[in-house]
């Protein structure tokens, strides 16, 4: 038969108090047995274990018609599960909580040592800058540790102290019915550590809000969404705790003449009926800089690449080049004048299938489609 004192009595309710009454009630005597506010008496921390176990148990409906029917026998190791159910099935149960709930990750938290969050920086980069690499000075505000109270979070002179209820492990375990639930201690939200005494500089946090100056390295090659790590740049841990990490995102800024294809890059030429016909050259500039001649055969047409070895830009860690292609767009001729409408009238009259061959090739077939659909 159990020993232990009833819930009703020990939350000091009746059996019919409502939700609101058990919260009360509940906070009423947490605030008075709590073991900081008694500290050195064993009495005070016992007391407070069984009022936070007979709330946890009133508070939740079917575990309160389940006390209310069968007492704590509800929730004691084996109680109603027949033979075989012993404290190492509740242990098993208390394992696959933590591999669902993730439970087994928050463990060891002890001490109030938890690491700082980390941070995303987004930068934008020329194309040209990709192309060289380049060293970026960056302000960023951060949180770092704490100069008056080394990030302990407590006040100079003073020390945070072990959380009584759950010894400093930042967890407390439960048993309810067959297994063991493992929770955040609600004393110390799982840091293990109460202060009593915070840090008028940090507020107990053990961290500031400071401009930070940094310099980052951009290597050659970094493409659009590059990511670079900066360890240990980001936030400072809570307390003590290690720094989190500085993540700088890349985007690279539109360019005037090129588009980029990986390694490649692309540039599109207008050039002239004429140039198209007759064949010529043009200059076009290049990403480090410099400017190189494109050759045009006669009778190009329009949308032809050129290809320009070695002329991308670099490969990320590599020493491989990607290639430049010029495209040409023959231009149609606008705004002429009497006499150059003419001589162009002068030319088409001139004009043959041989200057032409794929237009005329075309609507040749155009008038052997009709003429077969004419004569069907």
């Amino acid at each position: 038969m159990s020993t232990k004192r009833c819930y009703y009595e020990t939350l000091e309710v009746e059996r019919n108090a409502d939700e609101s009454k058990l919260k009360a009630a509940f906070r009423k005597l947490a605030m008075k047995w709590h073991p900081d506010k008694n500290p050195g008496d064993a009495s005070s921390e016992i007391r407070f274990k069984e009022i936070n176990e007979a709330y946890e148990v009133l508070k939740d409906g079917d575990k309160r018609a389940a006390y209310d029917r069968f007492g704590h026998a509800a929730f004691e190791q084996g109680g109603g599960g027949g033979p075989g159910f012993g404290a190492g099935f509740a242990s098993s149960f208390s394992d696959i909580f933590e591999d669902l709930f993730g439970m087994a990750g928050q463990r060891g938290r002890g001490g109030g040592r938890e690491r700082g969050a980390d941070l995303r920086y987004n930068m934008e980069i020329t194309l040209e800058e990709a192309y060289l690499g380049k060293t970026a000075q960056i302000e960023i505000p951060v949180s770092v540790t704490c100069e008056s109270c080394s990030g302990t979070g407590a006040k100079a002179g003073t020390k945070p102290k072990t959380c009584a209820m759950c010894g400093g492990a930042g967890r407390v375990r439960q048993a309810q019915g067959f297994f063991t639930l493992e929770r955040t201690c609600p004393g110390c939200q799982g840091r293990g550590q109460m202060i009593e005494d915070p840090c008028p500089s940090c507020v107990g946090s053990g961290r500031v809000t400071r401009e930070r100056n940094l310099s980052v390295n951009i290597p050659q090659g970094v493409e659009d969404g590059t990511r670079i790590r900066l360890a240990g740049e980001g936030e400072a841990g809570v307390r003590g705790g290690p720094p989190g990490d500085l993540y700088i995102f890349l985007s690279l800024a539109s360019h005037e003449f090129f588009q980029r294809d990986g390694a490649d890059l692309h540039c599109r030429v207008p050039i002239s009926m004429v140039t198209a016909a007759l064949g010529g050259e043009f200059e076009v500039p290049t990403i480090d800089k410099g400017k190189t001649k494109v050759k045009i055969p006669s009778g190009t047409q329009s949308g032809r690449r050129f290809r320009i070895a070695s002329k991308g830009m670099p490969v990320l860690r590599s020493r491989q080049t990607g290639d430049m292609y010029v495209q040409v767009a023959v231009e149609t001729p606008q705004n002429l004048t009497k006499k150059q409408q003419e001589l162009l009238a002068e030319f088409e009259k001139l004009s043959s299938g041989a200057t032409q061959p794929e237009a005329a090739g075309f609507f040749t077939k155009v008038k052997d489609f009709f003429g077969t659909r004419a004569n069907s």
